[in-house]
């Protein structure tokens, strides 16, 4: 029982604290939590489309959209073709919104190296995998309840 407890304390916790950060390091932007993952991965990977930058980040198909819109208005993303079909049009970055996820994914890697920064590089990836092999254990027993 306490390896559930500390596991799930733990998850709780870090999502917690990633929400804060993403929050506060988003103030001088005047940008929320959601809006990071839309700009980080357009900035990362390119245009993409609503459905693609979902499946990435994770996020809430809702809260994506309503990042999108806001995003849009802001004038840090764009249709990359002018299309109005939202979900199957590639987004992407603006001027403005390239500069602004360039800062913002030098803000993420500081902050990934500092929550980081007492581990040696092999530390590192055997972290990492072990995070994924849990996610993606985790996901297959979610997905039996869906069969």
């Amino acid at each position: 029982m306490e390896k559930f407890e500390t596991f799930t304390v733990l998850i709780a916790k870090i999502g917690r604290s990633i929400r804060r950060l993403k929050t506060e390091e988003m103030a001088e932007f005047e940008l929320k939590s959601p809006h990071v993952s839309c700009l980080y991965y357009l900035y990362l990977k390119g245009p993409l489309t609503a459905k693609e930058l979902g499946e990435i980040s994770a996020e809430d198909k809702a809260a994506l959209s309503r990042s999108v819109e806001g995003l849009e208005e802001m004038g840090l993303i764009e249709p990359e073709r002018g299309d109005k079909k939202r979900y199957k049009t590639p987004l992407k970055l603006t001027a403005r919104g390239e500069e602004v996820a360039g800062r913002i994914a030098l803000k993420a890697d500081a902050i990934v190296k500092a929550a980081g920064k007492d581990m040696t590089e092999e530390e590192r990836n055997i972290f990492y995998r072990c995070l994924t092999d849990i996610c993606d254990n985790l996901q297959a027993l979610c997905d039996g309840y869906d069969e």
